[in-house]
């Protein structure tokens, strides 16, 4: 008997759980080698277990080289959330021309419906994350980052323990946070390799350009600061004012997190996308003077819960799951090799080449 990973979804009585599991709190929820029934089935769901391992008879191995995010991209449930991705993108779209064609009215519930249909899709922030993770090889357009980013910002303010106004608020500043960069040149934005000094400096003018669409429309002032303000950094090195933290309007800090995170583990037409625990180690190592550790602390301790029992690549080839989040070093999880626990932050020459 040998074992593999499936979605809780897949479970069905009388499988046999190949280790033990666990829940976000470490607490152990069934042990290995128990039998499942439905009342055990319904308790992983209780804990929001969303993938385990259970032993498979020989003559079905085929399927253990699927990968963890492959078998989610074939669930019913991912299938009807990329249904509505995919449509609700398609109106971002359609919204957006008509805020930069100059349209009588910017039609916020509208907008704010596209973002509420996606969110009811999932059944927490920690699993429309995942969701996000199985679309991660769409097209990264500025249409796809901004309803991300959107996305994110709405699961943050939740974790942030926001009213439901500001929620909303938060929400729409992500969704617009980059609806500047619809008047820049299509050959820049979309251009494969390195941009030119002059390039990059026509990119960073989509900060004012937004600003400027925005401006004079009936929306909260949060929202149009967050377009203005979106790349700006604590320390004073962001643009395109060179603002430092307490001149950098708070909403637009939470944003300004959101868009790097997606930025970075989307996509690019220059580069594949980042490995996540990169993208969070480098969060640890330049963030916390860049971006207002109170936001930030928050959302790295959220995000990386995001990725717990997921399947891995390490530096070194090996292929494990992530069994428990280090606090102290959160993109050096426990990683399980086989029946081997690996401590990431005491291996300081490996570490996470990959999310699979």
């Amino acid at each position: 008997m040998e074992a593999i990973r499936i979605r809780t979804e897949q479970a069905t009585v009388g499988m046999i759980v190949a280790a033990d599991i666990y829940s976000s709190n470490d607490q152990l929820i069934i042990t290995k080698g128990t039998k499942l029934d439905e009342r055990m089935i319904t308790r992983l769901r209780f804990y929001n277990i969303y993938g385990f391992y259970v032993t498979k008879e020989e003559t079905e191995k085929e399927s253990q080289e699927e990968s963890y995010i492959e078998a989610l991209r074939r669930t019913p449930e991912f299938i009807k959330f990329n249904r509505t991705y995919v449509k609700s993108v398609n109106k971002v779209e359609d919204n957006f021309h008509n805020i930069i064609g100059g349209g009588e009215k910017i039609d916020i519930e509208g907008l704010l419906q596209e973002t509420d249909k996606i969110i009811s899709e999932g059944r927490s922030g920690i699993h429309i994350f995942e969701m996000l993770h199985g679309i991660r090889n769409y097209d990264d357009m500025t249409f796809v980052h901004s309803l991300n980013v959107s996305l994110i910002c709405n699961i943050f303010a939740g974790w942030l323990k926001m009213t439901k106004e500001e929620t909303r608020i938060v929400t729409l500043a992500g969704l617009l946070h980059d609806i500047g960069k619809m008047l820049i040149p299509k050959e820049i934005i979309a251009k494969p390799s390195k941009l030119t000094d002059v390039e990059y400096e026509e990119v960073k003018l989509h900060t004012i350009k937004g600003y400027q669409v925005l401006k004079d429309l009936n929306i909260d002032i949060r929202i149009k600061y967050a377009t203005l303000m979106h790349h700006e950094r604590c320390d004073g090195s962001g643009y395109p004012n060179g603002f430092k933290s307490n001149q950098i309007e708070s909403f637009s800090k939470i944003v300004a997190i959101a868009d790097v995170y997606d930025a970075m583990t989307a996509n690019r037409t220059y580069r594949e996308a980042i490995c996540p625990f990169d993208v969070v180690e480098n969060f640890e190592r330049d963030g916390f003077l860049k971006f207002d550790p109170a936001y930030l602390m928050v959302f790295l301790e959220r995000i990386i819960q995001s990725y717990l029992h997921n399947i891995v690549r390490l530096t070194d080839g090996r292929e494990g799951e992530v069994v428990m989040i280090n606090k102290l070093s959160l993109s050096k999880p426990v990683v399980r090799v086989g029946d081997t626990f690996i401590d990431l932050s005491k291996e300081p020459k490996l570490s996470i080449a990959s999310v699979l």
